[in-house]
């Protein structure tokens, strides 16, 4: 019993935290990873004094079991009669620009080094063979 207790403080998955009054203690609930799942099943014990009824299949089946009545068309709504809210558009996240090349360019990268492309299925210089016409795209008759 010692050693379950040990493995849930190390694996520190505390969920929620609350003081019981009536026993002046803190109570710790807690959801124990699958390693401490499989030492209760190694040691024989029980992982379900363990877990919380709240974490379990069964509770979390009975939030669905309710029926949810569908909104309706947004034109009937009510009209909302609180505080608006505008957004503060200097707060807002920089868009992430594509990084610059880090790469040093050398012969090899230069295209009058190498010629012009030239298709090695139709022969015909402009494209390569993956933009070649004669092929109708990646899952072609090619076997790709």
């Amino acid at each position: 019993m010692k050693r379950v207790e040990e493995s849930f403080q190390r694996a520190g998955n505390v969920v929620v935290n609350r003081f019981d009054r009536r026993n002046e203690l803190f109570e710790v609930k807690r959801l124990p990873c699958r390693h401490v799942l499989a030492c209760c099943a190694n040691q024989r014990l029980d992982w379900q004094v363990y877990v919380h009824n709240v974490y379990k299949v069964s509770e979390i089946r009975k939030v669905y079991r309710g029926e949810f009545v569908p909104m309706g068309d947004p034109s009937t709504w009510d009209r909302y009669k609180g505080a608006k809210v505008i957004a503060n558009w200097i707060l807002r996240r920089a868009t992430k620009e594509i990084p610059k090349s880090t790469r040093y360019l050398n012969e090899m990268d230069s295209r009058d080094m190498h010629g012009p492309c030239k298709c090695t299925i139709c022969g015909r210089e402009g494209h390569s063979r993956s933009r070649s016409p004669q092929c109708a795209g990646p899952s072609s008759a090619r076997g790709h």
